[in-house]
């Protein structure tokens, strides 16, 4: 026996040199990584510091390790208000015991690789927006003690397998649309007058076992509350739900579990001297050597790893040395509401796609009709398949939505959008605009068509627009990259404002992922590739006063021979005299009452302290107000906007 606890001793130190040169379980870190490139949105940059390429996460943000800072046992990111889906591969951390992510906008379902975390204990993903149902294999989580899934809008019936869970005390998911009955168990019946007396068996099955803590409030449960629970008080506003309070001083310990409690510790050791059976301990020793064989295979392998370069694969990413095992998680409530199109309605309303309209190094945009419908502009993404990673559906599929609930007249309107795989196509349609843009009417020798008047109106409708984006949408929207580009003009020249750009950002996320090649043709993921969009309503006011600059002057933002636009019109700005230099040469007439509210609210958007600069609803309102863009005003400032006015009508 003496040999034999040598023998395992020496096994443990194999293990602990294992442990010392393979460090942090790198399976740990690659999960933690998914988990993070998976959040598309974090607003107070919590994650900001999950390096992908630090071996030891035990100090991120949120992360608590075990003693030996091998593991990963707790991951807590609450009320951080990140967005993103909950990647399956947590289910990986077999270590983990505290899963809390309360408080956030969590989207999707919840992944039924969570049931693969058998030592979790505190389950909480309360107050997100996950949808779906509560999955069944929930109830192989044997270790749980917590789950709280309360105020999210989880839906179907609740699992009777919950009921397995020996060792749960608290359960809440109240606030959601869960249908159905409660499964209360096999003795489900026995009367309410015995609460209190005695706890349900330790093999009692469903939710009539003791729960200290529990709410099954605001939900759409049917039929009668169990007969086991009728004691517990009802909620008063929703008599087919109910809540259980703090239930410790109505149920009272399992009498067996208290005589064991005060059993006599004199009892116990008295079994574990007698002696063992010869078979027994062969057992022992047979498994000891098979166990430092392992130890001592995994120690050569260790120092192997050591003295090689390790590289991190990227998750969701196909490589020519990998078979195509692309995730991609598709949460069926985003884009419930978006029309769909297929790509052979598309290639029949833009002819064959053979009526480009404009390109870019990153997308074609093609002229269509639809077959009864209106006009529209087509935007095809131009990125090869093998550079299309799960992240970046992600990141379509938001945009999509971001971009269908925009509704405003001076808002570009997304009409649907295609996504096939064969042959691969991410596609944008939108309402077509037939005047073009803003920029090319301002620069491209079209200028004389916009007198003042017509370019003061253009003003007012971008102002609009971004009032509506930032005050009446909840949650606000920006322009990713707010200048006469991304301003489309009608064919009575009324203003709409598209957000093209933002695919350039997710585009640019694309080149930041494809990382570099290392010796073994693995590919390194780059820290901080996934930056999410973030909302800048400051930048977009500071640049509706560069873009008023450029309207009323005709000059591009940037020029090579006087350099920025607001640096040359400093000097004209704040003086009244000085003021009409500013103006475009080509307009023979202007409103000079007109030009000191312009001047007036461009100083206001380029303040340098952008704290200072006013909202979109203030910078509208004194544009509504004190300018005035009747026929009458125009017809009076112009010998020609008779002409003017018969063209246009």
């Amino acid at each position: 026996m003496r040999s034999f606890a040598s023998f395992q001793l020496l096994s443990l130190i194999c293990g602990v040199l294992f442990v010392v040169c393979e460090g942090f379980a790198s399976k740990e870190v690659s999960v933690l990584t998914i988990f993070k490139e998976a959040i598309y949105e974090d607003p107070h940059l919590v994650l900001s510091d999950w390096n992908a390429l630090d071996a030891d996460p035990c100090d991120w943000n949120g992360i608590s390790c075990n003693g030996g800072r091998d593991h990963v046992i707790k991951i807590n990111i609450s009320g951080a208000s990140i967005r993103g889906f909950l990647a399956p591969e947590l289910g990986q951390l077999s270590f983990l015991q505290e899963l809390v992510l309360h408080g956030n906008k969590l989207l999707g379902v919840i992944p039924k690789e969570v049931s693969l975390l058998k030592n979790l204990k505190v389950l909480d993903l309360g107050m997100n927006e996950l949808t779906g149902p509560i999955p069944l294999e929930i109830g192989n989580l044997s270790s749980v003690e917590k789950i709280n899934l309360e105020s999210n809008g989880l839906t179907g019936r609740l699992p009777p397998e919950l009921g397995n869970l020996k060792n749960l005390e608290e359960l809440r998911l109240d606030r959601n649309r869960l249908q159905g009955t409660v499964p209360a168990g096999s003795n489900a019946d026995y009367p309410s007058s015995m609460h209190g007396m005695i706890a349900p068996s330790s093999n009692e099955t469903g939710f009539c076992r003791k729960l200290k803590v529990g709410d099954f409030s605001y939900n759409f449960f049917v039929g009668s509350i169990p007969k086991c629970l009728q004691y517990l008080p009802k909620y008063l506003h929703d008599p087919l739900s109910f809540s259980i309070l703090d239930g410790t001083s109505l149920i009272k310990a399992h009498p067996e579990a208290d005589n064991l409690k005060h059993r006599s510790p004199e009892s116990g050791p008295k079994h574990q001297q007698a002696s063992k059976p010869t078979w027994l301990l062969a057992l022992e020793v047979g498994t000891g050597v098979m166990v430092g064989s392992v130890f001592l295979v995994a120690l050569l392998t260790a120092f192997q790893r050591c003295n090689s370069k390790s590289s991190i694969i990227i998750p969701w990413k196909k490589s020519p040395s990998e078979k195509d095992n692309v995730v991609v998680y598709v949460d069926s409530e985003l884009l419930k509401d978006v029309v769909r199109f297929s790509r052979q309605e598309l290639e029949v309303a833009c002819e064959d796609f053979s009526n480009i309209i404009g390109s870019s190094p990153d997308s074609l945009v093609y002229k269509g009709n639809m077959r009864g419908g209106p006009e529209i502009a087509v935007i095809s993404l131009c990125i090869k398949e093998e550079n299309w990673t799960g992240f970046l559906e992600l990141y379509y599929q938001r945009e999509v939505a971001d971009l269908a609930r925009l509704n405003h007249e001076n808002t570009g309107k997304l009409l649907g959008y295609c996504t096939e795989s064969s042959p691969f196509t991410r596609m944008l349609v939108f309402e077509y605009a037939s005047n073009g843009t803003l920029y090319e009417h301002l620069h491209y020798g079209e200028g004389c068509q916009l007198s003042w008047t017509r370019r003061m109106k253009i003003g007012i409708g971008i102002a609009r627009g971004l009032k509506y984006l930032h005050s009446e949408l909840e949650p606000p929207f920006t322009i990713s990259e707010l200048n006469s580009s991304a301003v489309y003009l009608t064919e009575d020249f009324s203003p709409k404002l598209v957000d093209f750009e933002s695919w350039k950002a997710i585009l640019a996320r694309s080149e930041k992922n494809s990382g570099s090649i290392g010796s073994q043709g693995d590919i390194c993921l780059l820290p901080n590739s996934l930056e999410a969009r973030h909302l800048d309503i400051q930048g977009n006011v500071y640049a509706f006063g560069v873009l008023l600059l450029e309207i009323i002057s005709g000059r591009p933002p940037y020029c090579k021979d006087k350099g920025g636009l607001v640096d040359w019109a400093k000097e004209y700005l704040e003086l009244p005299e000085m003021m009409p230099y500013v103006v475009d040469p080509e307009l023979k007439h202007f409103g000079y009452d007109d030009l000191k509210v312009i001047c007036e609210v461009v100083n206001l958007c380029i303040d340098p302290d952008a704290t200072k600069r006013p909202r979109m609803e203030v910078l509208c309102y004194m544009l509504e107000s004190r300018i005035d863009t009747t026929i009458s005003v125009e017809l009076k400032a112009s010998s020609l906007a008779w002409a003017e006015l018969a063209l246009s009508s």
